[in-house]
C-alpha cells in the first residue's frame, strides 16, 4: 500500500498516543509525538528515513492548514482587552528572548547561527499546551489568561517573519539582499490581497454559501487556504504565509466563523501527520546520551522566560496574581518552534543532531508546564502574606456596595434574569462570568460584574465573598458548583449558597455539601409543559393546581423535612393554592343587575366573597353592602372551586340559568 499503509500506521498509534496524552492530562500533540517516536525508524523502525520524505510533505499542508485556521482566528477584538502587553510587550520578550537564547548558545560554545535559532525556538510558547492547562486547572477567563493569550497570538504571528527571516541568516551577505527582496514581495502580496483577495474571496463565499452544500463550501475554503498559499510559494515565498494571509482575509468577511467550524478537523488530521514526523526525526539514543545537557538547556530557557514574561507584566502595571501566573504559564517552548525548527532543517540551516536537542529541550518544557503551573496559587498566597497591602486589580466593581451583596455565578441568561429583578428590588450584587461575551452583555445592561472563573479562589476574593450574604450559582456543573460551593464556605462559614441541578442525584449531592436550596431547571420545565397541556385540555385550575403541588412536594421532600422556612411556606402556598380569585362580568340580563350585596346575599347563597369592583375603570376594593352592580361591572369574588362555580351560574343572565 506505500504511503497509504503508512498514514495508517501513524493514525492509529496517534489514536493510542492521543488517548494516553489525554489520561495523563497532556497536550494531544505530545501523544502525536510519542507515536511518531515508536514508528520512526530510531525506535520500532516501521517508517524508513526514505518513507518519512514522503510524510513530510503530506505534512507541510497541516503546516499550511495550522496557519490558515491561526488566521481565520485573528481578531484585533481578542487584543482589544490587553492590547498594551500584546501589541507591544510581546514584540519586546521575542527580541530578548532570541537575544538571551543567542547568549546561552554562546556559553554552551555553539556556532552564532546555531545560537540565534535557539534564540528564535525559545522566544515561542506553546498555544496548546497553555489552554489546556488553563483548561484543566480552571483559570479560562481571568485576567491572567487574557494577558497570556493576548501574547501568545501575536507570538504565532511573529512565526511568519521568522520562518523567512532566520533561514537567510546563515548567509547574511546574501540573506539581506533576498530578504528585501522577499519583504517587497510580501508587501506587494498583502497589498494585493488587501485591495483583490478582501473583495473577491466574501463574494465567492457568498455564491458558494448560497448553493447551501457544506461540502462545496468546505472544499472551497480549503482551496482558497492552500491555494493562496502555493501562490506564494511560485513567486519565492512561504507557503504558509500565504495560507495564514488567505485567513486573515476571510476572517473579516461574513463567513470566518463557519469556514473555522470546517477547516478544523482537517487542520487537526494534517496536524496529527505534522507532530508525528516531528516525532520521527527524534532520536531516544540521543536522548539518552544527552539527557544532561537537554535538561540543563530546559532549565535555563524556562527561568529565563519566567524572568522575562515576570518582569514585562510588571512594567506594564500588572500586579497580585497577573505576573506569576504569566511567568508560569508561558515558560515552555511551543509547538510552532517545530514548524520553524523543520523549517531550518529544511534550509540546512540546524543539523540532525541540533533538531533532536530542541524538540527534546521543547517536549520537556511543555510536560512540565501543568506541574509549573500549579505553583502560581501558592507562590501567591504566600506573597499575599509578606505584602498585605497589595490592591486586588482584578475587580472590576465598586468596593463601596461590596459588603452584605449577592454573589451570582454565571452570567447566561438565567443569572442575567436573576440580576435584572435584584435590579428592580434595588439589591447590591456582582455577578462573575468567565465568557468575555457574556461580561460584555452584562456590561451593557448596567449590572457590576467580575470577568474570571468562579471556582478560583483569587476570583472569589474580588467579589468579596467574605462580606456577601448570598451565592447564587446558575451555571448546572456540579464540579464547578461544589468548587465555589467549598470556597464560598471556607471563606464565609455563614453564607447561604443556592444552586442549580441536572438531577436528583446532584441535588441530593449539593444537599450534602452544604446548599441551603436547589433549584432543578429541567425539572421546573417538564412540570410548566404538563401545567400548560392540562391547560390545553380543560382540567379546571384547582386540580391543575393540586397536581403540580403534589409532584413538586413528592421531589423536595428532602427539602421540606431539613427546612422549616420552606416547609412553612409550602403549607402557605398550598392553603392559598385551593383558593381562586375570579373576575366575573356583570351583563345587562344578569339577575344581579340593579341589586346591592346586602340584597343578593351572595356570601351566604355561594360561599364566595366579592373582594372588588371595577366600574368604568375604577376599582372599589372590599364595597360596602349597600353598592348595587350594574350592568358592565366586573366583579372580583374569592373562594374554592365550587363556590367560583355558584358565583358564575348566579350572575349568568336570566334566560341562561332557566
Amino acid at each position: 500500500m506505500g504511503i497509504a499503509a503508512d498514514i495508517v500506521v501513524i493514525v492509529v498509534t496517534a489514536l493510542a498516543g492521543g488517548l494516553i496524552a489525554q489520561r495523563l492530562k497532556q497536550p494531544l500533540i505530545l501523544g502525536y509525538i510519542l507515536a511518531g517516536v515508536l514508528v520512526g525508524p530510531y525506535t520500532w523502525g516501521r517508517i524508513s528515513p526514505e518513507e518519512i520524505h514522503n510524510i513530510e510533505l503530506l505534512a507541510e499542508i497541516g503546516v499550511a492548514l495550522l496557519l490558515f485556521a491561526l488566521g481565520l482566528e485573528f481578531s484585533f477584538k481578542k487584543l482589544k482587552p490587553v492590547s498594551r502587553i500584546a501589541l507591544i510587550g510581546a514584540p519586546i520578550q521575542i527580541i530578548l528572548i532570541i537575544a538571551y537564547g543567542y547568549l546561552i548558545g554562546r556559553l554552551f560554545d555553539w556556532e552564532p547561527i546555531h545560537a540565534l535559532w535557539l534564540g528564535g525556538l525559545a522566544s515561542l510558547s506553546s498555544t496548546m499546551v497553555l489552554l489546556k492547562t488553563l483548561e484543566s486547572q480552571g483559570w479560562m477567563g481571568t485576567l491572567s489568561s487574557r494577558v497570556m493569550i493576548g501574547m501568545l497570538i501575536v507570538q504565532d504571528l511573529a512565526v511568519v517573519p521568522l520562518m523567512i527571516i532566520l533561514p537567510q541568516m546563515s548567509d547574511p551577505k546574501a540573506g539581506l539582499p533576498i530578504l528585501g527582496v522577499a519583504a517587497i514581495k510580501a508587501v506587494l502580496f498583502l497589498a494585493a490581497m488587501i485591495v483583490v483577495g478582501v473583495r473577491l474571496l466574501p463574494w465567492v463565499m457568498k455564491r458558494v454559501a448560497g448553493w447551501n452544500s457544506r461540502e462545496l463550501f468546505l472544499l472551497s475554503i480549503t482551496a482558497i487556504g492552500l491555494g493562496v498559499g502555493y501562490g506564494t510559494y511560485l513567486v519565492g515565498l512561504s507557503f504558509a504565509f500565504g495560507a495564514f494571509v488567505a485567513g486573515m482575509v476571510l476572517s473579516e468577511s461574513d463567513f470566518g466563523y463557519q469556514a473555522l467550524s470546517d477547516i478544523v478537523p482537517l487542520r487537526d488530521l494534517f496536524g496529527l501527520l505534522f507532530f508525528a514526523s516531528v516525532g520521527m526525526l527524534l532520536d531516544l539514543n540521543f536522548l539518552a546520551a544527552n539527557l544532561k545537557n537537554i535538561l540543563m538547556l530546559a532549565a535555563l530557557i524556562s527561568i529565563g522566560k519566567f524572568l522575562v514574561f515576570y518582569s514585562l507584566s510588571h512594567a506594564f502595571g500588572y500586579g497580585n496574581v497577573v505576573p506569576l501566573a504569566v511567568g508560569f504559564g508561558l515558560f515552555q517552548m511551543g509547538e510552532f518552534g517545530f514548524v520553524l525548527a523543520r523549517t531550518g532543517v529544511a534550509a540546512q540551516a540546524i543539523d540532525q543532531n541540533l533538531y533532536s536537542l530542541f524538540l527534546s529541550v521543547a517536549i520537556v518544557t511543555m510536560i512540565l508546564t501543568p506541574v509549573v503551573s500549579r505553583l502560581t496559587v501558592p507562590l501567591y498566597s504566600l506573597q499575599k502574606r509578606l505584602r498585605k497591602d497589595a490592591p486586588m486589580e482584578t475587580i472590576q466593581i465598586s468596593e463601596e456596595n461590596m459588603e452584605n451583596h449577592v454573589i451570582i455565578v454565571g452570567g447566561g441568561r438565567t443569572g442575567q434574569y436573576v440580576g435584572r429583578v435584584l435590579q428592580r428590588m434595588d439589591e447590591d450584587f456582582v455577578m462573575v462570568e468567565q465568557d468575555f461575551r457574556q461580561v460584555e452583555k452584562v456590561k451593557e445592561l448596567g449590572m457590576a460584574v467580575l470577568y474570571g472563573d468562579a471556582s478560583q479562589e483569587i476570583v472569589l476574593e474580588g467579589a468579596m465573598v467574605d462580606k456577601a450574604r448570598l451565592v447564587l450559582i446558575t451555571t448546572p456543573a456540579l464540579v464547578t458548583s461544589q468548587t465555589v460551593l467549598r470556597l464560598a464556605k471556607h471563606a464565609n462559614p455563614d453564607i447561604r449558597v443556592i444552586a442549580m441541578a441536572d438531577s436528583m442525584e446532584h441535588m441530593k449531592l449539593l444537599k450534602e455539601a452544604g446548599t441551603c436550596d436547589v433549584v432543578m431547571p429541567k425539572y421546573e420545565a417538564g412540570l410548566e409543559f404538563a401545567r400548560q397541556a392540562l391547560m390545553d385540555l380543560h382540567i379546571p385550575a384547582t386540580e391543575i393546581q393540586r397536581f403540580t403541588n403534589a409532584v413538586r412536594l413528592d421531589l423536595y421532600d428532602s427539602l421540606l423535612s431539613q427546612h422549616v422556612e420552606y416547609s412553612t411556606l409550602d403549607h402557605l402556598q398550598r392553603a392559598t393554592d385551593q383558593l381562586e380569585l375570579v373576575w366575573v362580568e356583570i351583563s345587562e340580563k344578569s339577575s344581579m343587575a340593579g341589586k346591592s350585596l346586602l340584597e343578593l346575599r351572595i356570601r351566604t347563597s355561594t360561599g364566595a366573597s366579592v373582594v372588588g369592583v371595577v366600574r368604568k375603570g375604577i376599582l372599589y376594593p372590599n364595597p360596602e353592602g349597600r353598592l348595587a352592580f350594574q350592568p358592565g361591572d366586573m366583579v372580583a369574588i374569592i373562594g374554592n372551586g365550587e363556590q367560583a362555580a355558584a358565583f358564575k351560574e348566579m350572575a349568568a343572565p336570566e334566560k341562561a340559568v332557566a
